[in-house]
């Protein structure tokens, strides 16, 4: 089993609401992930990609992304979004989809950080579609258990 399925069967077995929303890695890289969630169980009464659902995997898009770079080098850590903002500018008519890239750099200091202090922050901008037609401002917190 890969990384990338490895994580997303972590997410499902500890996360229940990411196995209802049928939650899927696509693609995983140290510092990116593509994920997807199939409309059918995240729709609304319009059809179209229910609120909720495009916020939740968001986050999970960059909770994922984070949990990934920690297990990458060893760290046991909390994970928590200390700070999250979405934007919603037009419907998800189609599966849900959602990317996010840290950045070498911005990777490179969120786990410097965690090393040296125990603590990190890592804040990610994750798109959900192709226009994008949500967009989730977030600031993810880690802190070792080994502190």
């Amino acid at each position: 089993m890969d990384a990338a399925a490895k994580l997303q069967q972590k997410i499902r077995d500890t996360i229940p609401l990411s196995a209802a929303m049928q939650f899927q890695i696509d693609a995983l890289s140290p510092d990116a992930i593509t994920v997807s969630a199939p409309l059918p169980p995240n729709v609304n009464i319009h059809g179209t990609g229910f609120a909720g659902s495009i916020y939740s995997l968001a986050v999970l898009t960059g909770w994922a992304l984070c949990t990934h770079m920690l297990e990458q080098i060893g760290i046991d850590a909390d994970l928590v979004v200390a700070k999250a903002e979405i934007r919603y500018r037009a419907p998800v008519t189609g599966d849900l989809r959602c990317n996010t890239s840290a950045g070498v750099k911005n990777r490179e200091a969120f786990l410097q950080d965690i090393r040296r202090r125990g603590k990190g922050f890592l804040a990610l901008t994750i798109e959900v579609g192709d226009k994008p037609n949500a967009v989730l401002q977030a600031s993810f917190c880690a802190i070792s258990r080994a502190y």
